[in-house]
């Protein structure tokens, strides 16, 4: 059973616990009870998929910060070979929040960077709970610009709940290092995929997530702020986040139908910390597929596209019940 069920599992987790009662109870007392077994095996499963074929917003953004879900190096051990970590933005620091470096998939090298969570008190120190610094971001565009020197392409694996907002991080200029990652990863030349994994939030997703083809796992979210950030601006109270969720349109499926997202990537059931392997196999199916496609085309009209779905982001039509006049957003 999970160490760390979430508020809406509990019906689940309650079955389970009255299922082991039962065999517990056969295996001591040498009684036969299959058919009570199958019956809560049964209902396990058919309350197991009422959950999770009907989950909100709010509790998609929970499974996406599960402490249990795989983190990015999670993913590399799985779905990469040959995978180099290196340091540095040859200007301040190595950020332990964003590790990055040369990795192998399938027959390909490529320029791996990622957002790393940490799992215990200790890890999230380390790695500032996935939270990067501008040296962090300096260090990511370095290491794009490096790929591009080799024509290798840029793969980023995205989880963060933002960008550090300390004193530190903005002495050195946070949302200048944001800004000039978002300026380069337009124009490199080299294919750029980047794959939103857990939490997107805010610039800190962006910062590295400039790319021809953005893929989603499926109870992932994407956002421009949190849902309690959101909720406490909008109703001066966090407990409104659940509905500030709803509204702000942020998980794959939503996302996938605003064009913000190319590819919505499946996840076992429950979520990706429920199977790490089968989660890894299906990124990394992905991965590779959308990889094949860039690499077909023409550089130059790699980087047209990517100009292009950009520029469409944020157009929109009202209907023609409210009105009769279509306009772009502002």
């Amino acid at each position: 059973m999970d160490k760390h069920p979430l508020d809406f599992e509990k019906p689940i987790f309650e079955l389970q616990r009255r299922l082991q009662e039962i065999r517990e109870h056969s295996d001591e007392h040498d009684v036969d009870l299959d058919s009570e077994v199958q019956a809560m095996q049964v209902k396990i499963e058919s309350t197991r998929r009422e959950i999770y074929d009907n989950l909100t917003a709010w509790q998609r953004v929970q499974i996406a910060r599960h402490v249990e879900r795989p983190f990015a190096l999670d993913y590399i051990e799985r779905c990469f070979t040959d995978w180099i970590e290196l340091h540095g933005d040859r200007l301040y620091a190595d950020d332990k929040a964003m590790p990055s470096g040369l990795a192998r998939l399938g027959s390909c090298r490529c320029m791996v960077i990622t957002h790393q969570k940490g799992r215990n008190t200790k890890e999230n120190v380390m790695r500032n709970f996935g939270c990067a610094h501008p040296e962090g971001y300096r260090k990511a565009l370095r290491l794009m610009r490096l790929a591009e020197k080799f024509g290798i392409p840029v793969i980023s694996l995205i989880d963060t709940p933002g960008a550090y907002p300390g004193i530190g991080s903005e002495e050195r200029h946070i949302s200048e290092a944001i800004a000039v990652n978002l300026r380069e990863m337009m124009h490199l030349r080299v294919p750029v995929i980047a794959a939103v994994i857990g939490e997107g939030g805010s610039g800190g997703a962006l910062g590295i997530g400039v790319a021809d083809r953005v893929l989603i796992l499926e109870n992932a979210y994407y956002s421009v702020i949190s849902p309690e950030a959101c909720s406490a601006i909008l109703w001066r109270d966090r407990r409104h986040a659940p509905e500030a969720a709803e509204a702000l349109k942020l998980t794959a499926q939503d996302l996938l139908k605003l064009g913000v997202v190319d590819e919505v990537v499946p996840e076992p059931e429950g979520g990706a910390h429920r199977d790490y392997d089968s989660a890894a196999a299906s990124l990394g199916i992905a991965l590779r597929q959308n990889l094949e496609r860039l690499r077909e085309q023409p550089i130059d009209q790699v980087l047209k596209k990517r100009y292009k779905k950009f520029r469409a982001l944020g157009n929109f039509s009202e209907s023609k019940t409210s009105a009769n006049t279509s306009r772009p957003s502002l």
